[in-house]
């Protein structure tokens, strides 16, 4: 197994490297070995597909078990690993930096903040969540090892459609130090290219959205550094499973056996040593 230094310095080339690269989210060790069987680079875990898996709601699964989460799949592979750290399980700067210092304690060599509140009022005020990103990047530039900040503006997630406003943001991000910029929910090339524009950190852009279609190869002409799909790929299988459960409960039939993987290929990938 690699080391967490070696880890880090492998994630860090990703994003000094040219290219854009998909970093795929799973929400177990299974679906983490999987992905990396297929030859992707690095993983992010996903807050909503964890919690979906446990049977919760996104954002109803707490620290302790997210952190212990992101070990499992830390453990799983040699791949880097960057843990969807949601917006730092508290609001004041000094839990985040706790948390990020936590987070580089699971084995993971990178980690998101986001600055939605969870609440009523759903962004944080502009000068808190400098200050939330502040504490972060404080505690990660004085780690031994190489770890990747992702900031997070969430006003497109939460219904603020509002770029001038996103773009800002990201740009007080990166002055607060974060390695890595993110604004999910941007669905079209133009507002992705502005962001991308009025930065000089890599971003990354969700993708697994119903109704956007934009690929690897337009984003990456557009600069985009890093692409996840949060919990597309979670929803993907629970989508599978719900149709397959519906077909028995209301036709009392089984074809979705057809399209299912073979035992046999997974029990052989899951036998394997080469994650």
């Amino acid at each position: 197994m690699l080391t967490q230094d070696q880890k880090g310095a492998a994630f860090a080339e990703l994003h000094q490297r040219p290219g854009t690269f998909i970093i795929p989210n799973p929400w177990d060790a299974g679906t983490a070995r999987l992905l990396s069987h297929l030859g992707f680079e690095a993983l992010a875990t996903s807050s909503a597909g964890y919690a979906f898996s446990l049977g919760k709601p996104d954002n109803e699964v707490g620290r302790a078990a997210t952190l212990a989460h992101a070990a499992a799949l830390a453990a799983a592979t040699d791949l880097p690993v960057s843990i969807d750290l949601e917006n730092g399980f508290g609001d004041a700067p000094e839990i985040v930096a706790v948390t990020i210092r936590l987070a580089a304690g699971t084995g993971a060599v990178g980690g998101s903040i986001e600055d939605a509140t969870g609440r009523d009022d759903p962004i944080y005020e502009r000068e808190l969540a400098v200050e939330r990103i502040h504490a972060a990047a404080e505690v990660v530039h004085n780690l031994p090892f190489p770890f990747m900040l992702t900031a997070r503006a969430e006003n497109y997630l939460v219904g603020k459609p509002d770029l001038k406003d996103t773009i800002e943001r990201l740009q007080m991000y990166q002055e607060a130090g974060a390695d890595v910029l993110y604004a999910p929910g941007l669905a079209n090339k133009d507002d992705i290219a502005a962001v991308v524009s009025s930065v000089d950190r890599p971003v990354n852009v969700l993708m697994g959205l119903k109704g956007v279609e934009i690929s690897l190869a337009e984003l990456s002409a557009i600069g985009v550094k890093r692409i996840s799909v949060g919990s597309g790929l979670a929803r993907c299988a629970f989508g599978s499973f719900l149709r397959a459960a519906r077909e028995m409960r209301e036709h009392g039939t089984f074809t979705f056996a057809e399209e299912a993987t073979p035992y046999r290929e997974l029990n052989s990938l899951f036998a394997s040593s080469a994650f």
